[in-house]
């Protein structure tokens, strides 16, 4: 017994000794260079297992190397080697990448901030007040005299947005270019470039509590240009004048003025808001957007509610009709030269927040995907130290170390009504389906299919279009939120990679009379601004709008059918086709 009882605590030991050195060999290097190669962290790997001796399970080394490179293949990252010119328009090349390339610099992993430093408060720009604005323009003036080869500079903050967004970067380990728009790529992303520029600005007026501003354009008070950004270093002077001050925002612009007095697009606004944020964008991809993965095969392009608007529109609504690409704003590659960008982001990132408490009543809006959250790019600090930072690290904002000012939400109230009583809207469509039936020629050219065929249709006039509904009953549970009943126009494809816009109704009765968001048959809208990787890297798009709440409110929800209507409200529509419209589930 006591020789057995030695043995025993030999090996206790020789365990202890293992598990011991290999927290070491794990916790001790910080600091990497670009280049180390996959080998020699692998075999950092076989040196833990020779020490513990140890094997996990029936799980062969083979089934685990076959997953872990799965992983690292699927997870995004940048081929920091690989920056170079990119086509943000057609016609039109340029060059953001950095003038040493980040290759070269070593790197260090994110920290979180101290629990203890001060709490960041991102205030409404529209009321704030004296001392914040000459404090916040006192740092862009600062950041703006900084030479282009400080990574802290104004122009080399900006091109960070030019360079992920237009395909200057090439994924690790893959040719494919990478951009970060038009899937869950957006949110995150956009959500680290603004907690490093905003820590910049503080670290250049030496204060650790500053924080930027919002531009809160989902309010009626803060649906004009902020006056801070009218003057001093926070102008651009590539805006589009008719839009400036006291002009009211539209978030549903399709590059033509409407006409509306205040009060009216207000009303829109609020509508198109409810309708984003609420009705259709009760599930995490329909908000969030498509899960885009690393490679050929994870390559995906199906923008989330709030990506497409405001955020998209509300672009080209702040860029000056009188440059090509409607830049600053209106094009991704320019559009951080315009300090309102960071304030436009600003509220993006904030209603990311809000509607994850939202959803919070539900269901857990969080993403799980390991791939996702292990997704990892690089920014320069307030010490102009390169960081490595993930996914992971930007979900939670408390520990991040800033938060947002309570504001209101009066588009929670804002649930459009229908145009047309559903009653005799039923009627009218009842005569529509007779005619369907009979085959014969209705207005809008009609399709027999939902299916547009292997050439899809061209979208240079109004489609409207039957589609079957899968599961014209279904129970209770499924309706409350926990399975969304999802429209999927699919295979868009817009032949150039220029402006285009079409607007989506379900049951319309007449067309002539859908407006925009401010009734209940408007599904949502599909809006593409130029990224710069066509035509190396277009694809085919998906659009995704949750349809639950809209067919309950038009009294549909028990129909075998529905009338799907696609309006194109912009000219470039004749270079879009679109293969077909279909219903799908998602919990």
């Amino acid at each position: 017994m006591e020789v057995g009882c030695g043995l025993l605590n030999r090996e206790a030991r020789r365990w202890g000794f293992g598990v011991t050195l290999t927290l070491m060999l794990c916790l001790s290097v910080r600091v990497y260079i670009h280049g180390v190669s996959e080998d020699q962290y692998a075999f950092m790997g076989d040196l833990k297992n020779m020490i513990l001796g140890i094997s996990v399970g029936e799980i062969s080394p083979q089934h685990h190397d076959v997953d872990a490179k799965k992983h690292a293949k699927n997870v995004v990252s940048p081929n920091l080697t690989t920056c170079h010119e990119s086509v943000p328009l057609p016609g039109l090349s340029v060059y953001c990448c950095p003038p040493k390339p980040e290759s070269e610099e070593p790197f260090i992993d994110f920290q979180f901030p101290d629990p203890s430093s001060p709490l960041r408060l991102r205030r409404a720009a529209h009321l704030v007040d004296d001392d914040y604005i000459a404090k916040y323009r006192n740092a862009v003036s600062i950041m703006k005299s900084l030479p282009y080869d400080d990574p802290r500079s104004f122009l080399r903050q900006a091109n960070l947005h030019c360079i992920y967004c237009t395909g200057a970067y090439k994924q690790k380990n893959s040719d494919i270019p990478l951009h970060v728009h038009r899937s869950w790529l957006f949110f995150p992303w956009h959500r680290m470039m603004l907690y490093f520029h905003e820590r910049i600005l503080g670290s250049l007026i030496g204060d650790d509590s500053f924080a930027l501003p919002f531009w809160n354009w989902d309010n009626p008070d803060g649906m004009v240009i902020p006056e801070m950004y009218v003057t001093g270093s926070l102008v651009d002077t590539d805006r589009e004048n008719s839009h400036l001050p006291p002009q009211v925002v539209d978030l549903n612009y399709n590059l033509q003025e409407k006409g509306l007095g205040p009060e009216e697009q207000i009303k829109i606004n609020m509508a198109l808001m409810y309708t984003q944020m609420v009705s259709g964008a009760k599930t995490t991809e329909l908000f969030m957007g498509c899960p885009y993965k690393g490679g050929e095969g994870g390559f995906c392009e199906g923008p989330g509610t709030i990506e497409l608007a405001p955020h998209n529109t509300l672009h080209d609504w702040t860029g000056t009709g009188l440059n090509p690409g409607r830049e600053d704003m209106g094009s991704f590659y320019s559009a951080g030269r315009d300090p309102i960008f960071y304030g436009h982001h600003g509220n993006v990132d904030r209603l990311w927040e809000v509607w994850r408490r939202l959803q919070g009543e539900y269901y857990n809006s969080e993403i799980t995907d390991t791939e996702w959250l292990d997704s990892y790019f690089f920014f320069h600090d307030e010490k102009s130290q390169l960081v490595r930072i993930k996914f992971q690290d930007v979900v939670n904002i408390t520990r991040l170390r800033y938060a947002y000012e309570e504001v209101e939400l009066p588009w929670l109230n804002a649930r459009p009504p229908p145009s047309v009583p559903p009653k005799i809207a039923r009627d009218i469509l009842k005569m529509r389906d007779l005619d369907h039936e009979n085959n014969q020629e209705l207005p809008s050219s009609p399709f027999l299919s939902a299916h547009f065929g292997p050439h899809g249709r061209t979208l240079d006039t109004t489609i409207r279009v039957k589609v079957h509904r899968p599961k014209k009953h279904r129970s209770k549970k499924q309706k409350d939120f926990k399975e969304e009943e999802v429209m999927v126009v699919y295979g868009i494809e817009v032949k150039e990679d220029s402006y285009v816009k079409f607007d989506v109704y379900v049951n319309a009765v007449d067309e002539t009379l859908m407006v925009g968001p401010e009734f209940r048959e408007f599904a949502g809208t599909f809006v593409n601004i130029p990224i710069g990787v066509w035509p190396v890297m277009r694809r085919k798009s998906n659009l995704k709008l949750g349809i639950s709440e809209l067919l309950q409110d038009l009294e549909a929800d028990e129909d075998e059918s529905i009338w799907v209507t696609l309006i194109p409200r912009a000219e470039d529509c004749m270079n879009v086709t679109i293969d077909g419209i279909r219903i799908e589930y998602i919990e």
